[in-house]
């Protein structure tokens, strides 16, 4: 080679490295030493990472991953600030040790991989295997093939700022029963995984477990529980009674699998007990719970009552049902394919879901820009950010809008944004005229306080209870709640969102005691995927 460069054999494949240069100068070649067609300075390449590039470094990592070497691993990624720490954490602070990696067949710059290993922690060990998978990309300055760096790619329950940690569990464990004495575990009800943690974080230490060693993921939000992944040494759990039905929670499981990004929640209205919460999402994410969305028509349930408690409606009285209504120069429209009604009733407009004919009400006096506000947290017990459910959950946020604003709040757009379990809530409150805050464990765990609010006046649930029923039966809520006897009642939504190509899909009903609601994101037309969700959980209810 000319002007004193370097040969090395990296993973099978030369590389060149110009003398006198840094990191990031070394590029590969096709051909042995010397080829006649290398240059002296070979040009910076570029376009995707070829297949034997991808072959080479992620053999070049692998190789020093299982050697415990986290500098020379992180050195073949593309961010080794951020990697050498990680896989030093996986070294020395998860205590994982004997690495062993079976990479699989490539797909373009994707390679899957299958890793075994041991977890050691003072003379306890186990077995730890798992699959990951990691990308090949090419350095933007260096031309270089590298590892694209990913929490990730150490272990694919790892997120932004997440770590793996062995020792002594942060809680004991809890042996989670429902209502009856069920025993409750993530492995026959999926959905009731980061449920589970975040009671043993609250309560475990209460329940009367002693903590065991385990492996777990460390988050980096410091309110999330650690998530175990591996236990070493087996702790005492401690005994947690929920209000959780396991029957219902098992039917809630089944119905939102069918359905991607789905999230329902059920709770009891003559007690505000939860029972039922379940999700079927690509995250781990407690949407059921903690979604902040746009409720789409749903919300109608409490502009209804607002109308009603300030006089302004009646289920009987009129509500027209024009094509368009104009709010301060934005012009509403209802669903594609709903026929006019200028002598429409609110409870025709409420069971058909026309926007306009809330929204050409919603100009009466006495009402302000406040009033479905006041109506959401007075009537409803929404929006004060005092739920104590005995978990992490969203309390619904209905502020104040003036402009067009407040007529999109008033058909569940704008600014409202509620979750499932607020949605379930506000169909029990309109069931019993009673706001009882939902829960999932028992208050006397840690006298905690309970949210309050002045619930709905009798004439206002009777009208309610009315135009719900009509839903159910003979409205936009009938193909889903077919075949459902007994008292039912139901409220279907749809609510768009920038940038989706299908509308998100909420569902809302009620069968005997029992309220449940359900969100399906992109699932379109309320009665679409969030109706069937909601109406397989109400079956559940004798």
């Amino acid at each position: 080679m000319r002007n004193g460069a370097k040969v090395a054999l990296v993973g099978g494949v030369f590389a060149v490295m110009v003398a006198g240069a840094g990191y990031g100068a070394y590029y590969f070649v096709d051909g042995v030493a010397g080829d006649s067609s290398a240059s002296d300075e070979a040009p910076k390449r570029t376009g995707p990472p070829t297949a034997d590039e991808v072959s080479a470094v992620t053999k070049a990592f692998f190789t020093a991953w299982e050697k415990g070497d986290p500098t020379a691993a992180a050195d073949a990624t593309d961010n080794a600030n951020a990697a050498g720490p990680a896989l030093t954490g996986y070294r020395d602070d998860a205590h994982i040790t004997g690495v062993r990696i079976t990479p699989g067949t490539a797909r373009g710059a994707t390679v899957p991989y299958t890793v075994k290993a041991t977890v050691a922690y003072k003379g306890a060990k186990k077995s730890l295997s798992y699959a990951s998978e990691l990308k090949v990309v090419r350095g933007l300055t260096t031309g270089k093939a590298l590892v694209y760096w990913a929490p990730s790619v150490l272990h694919p329950d790892l997120k932004k700022g997440d770590s793996l940690v062995t020792g002594t569990a942060a809680a004991p464990d809890v042996e989670a029963v429902d209502r009856d004495g069920t025993v409750l575990t993530k492995e026959k009800y999926p959905s009731l995984g980061t449920v589970l943690d975040q009671l043993r974080k609250k309560y475990g230490a209460t329940a009367g477990g002693t903590p065991g060693v385990e492996l777990a993921v460390r988050h980096a939000n410091e309110e999330a529980a650690d998530t175990s992944l591996l236990t070493l040494t087996k702790g005492k759990p401690g005994k947690l009674r929920t209000t959780l039905s396991a029957g219902v929670q098992a039917a809630a499981e089944k119905a939102v699998k069918e359905y991607d990004e789905s999230s329902v929640v059920a709770v009891k209205p003559s007690t505000g007990e939860v029972l039922a919460v379940a999700n079927h999402r690509e995250d781990a994410f407690n949407a059921a719970f903690q979604g902040q969305l746009a409720p789409g028509s749903t919300m109608k349930i409490i502009t209804a009552a607002m109308l009603i408690d300030n006089g302004v409606a009646t289920a009987a009285g009129p509500a027209p049902c024009p094509d368009t209504a104009v709010w301060e120069s934005q012009t509403f429209r209802n669903i594609k394919g709903m026929p006019a009604n200028e002598g429409a009733t609110l409870a025709n407009s409420f069971q058909r879901s026309c926007n306009t004919a809330f929204i050409k009400l919603i100009d009466e006096k006495p009402l302000t820009d406040e009033s479905l506000t006041r109506e959401a947290e007075d009537r409803f017990g929404l929006g004060r950010d005092n739920w104590a459910t005995g978990i992490a959950s969203f309390d619904g946020i209905v502020p104040p809008s003036a402009g067009p604003d407040r007529a999109a709040n008033a058909i569940g757009q704008g600014q409202v944004q509620m979750s499932p379990l607020n949605m379930a809530s506000v169909t029990a409150t309109a069931m019993t005229g009673a706001f009882r805050q939902p829960y999932l464990v028992a208050k006397s765990l840690d006298d905690r306080e309970f949210a309050t609010a002045d619930g709905l006046k009798p004439n206002t649930v009777a009208q309610l209870r009315q135009m719900m029923r009509n839903t159910a039966t003979i409205g936009t809520g009938a193909p889903a709640m077919a075949g459902l006897g007994g008292d039912i009642g139901a409220k279907t939504g749809s609510a768009e969102v920038d940038g989706q190509a299908k509308s998100n899909s909420w569902f809302a009903g009620y069968r005997g005691d029992m309220a449940a609601a359900a969100m399906t994101q992109e699932g379109g037309h309320g009665g679409d995927a969030a109706g069937p969700i909601v109406a397989a959980v109400l079956r559940t209810s004798g």
